[in-house]
């Protein structure tokens, strides 16, 4: 935002003079769109879930999907429906291991 006022200059005429007035940095997390908190994840780390691998990633992991919230399985195909049990959770996502 621009701000103007009055200044005297050498002569003793006045002047205008605008100065851009900086407002202070807001503060927000990185990416807050995507930040869950952990009430909000519908999976819980050693709990057991059978899903289905819907996609596959480009390092090999499925990619299944419970409300929404992305669970990475490895050693799986497209298609499959396999119980799965999840070892970590991430904020936007979490890791599982295929049970059985």
């Amino acid at each position: 935002m621009l701000k103007q006022f009055e200044t005297l200059n050498k002569a003793g005429n006045l002047q205008k003079r605008r100065e851009l007035q900086i407002s202070p940095k807001k503060r927000s997390p990185r990416n807050a769109k995507n930040k869950r908190h952990p009430k909000d994840c519908p999976v819980v780390i050693g709990n057991e879930y059978e899903v289905e691998i819907t996609e596959m990633m480009s390092n090999g992991e499925g990619l299944a999907r419970i409300k929404g919230f992305c669970i990475f399985v490895p050693n799986v195909k497209v298609g499959e429906k396999v119980n799965v049990r999840v070892t970590t959770v991430d904020s936007v996502s979490a890791d599982a291991e295929v049970i059985g």
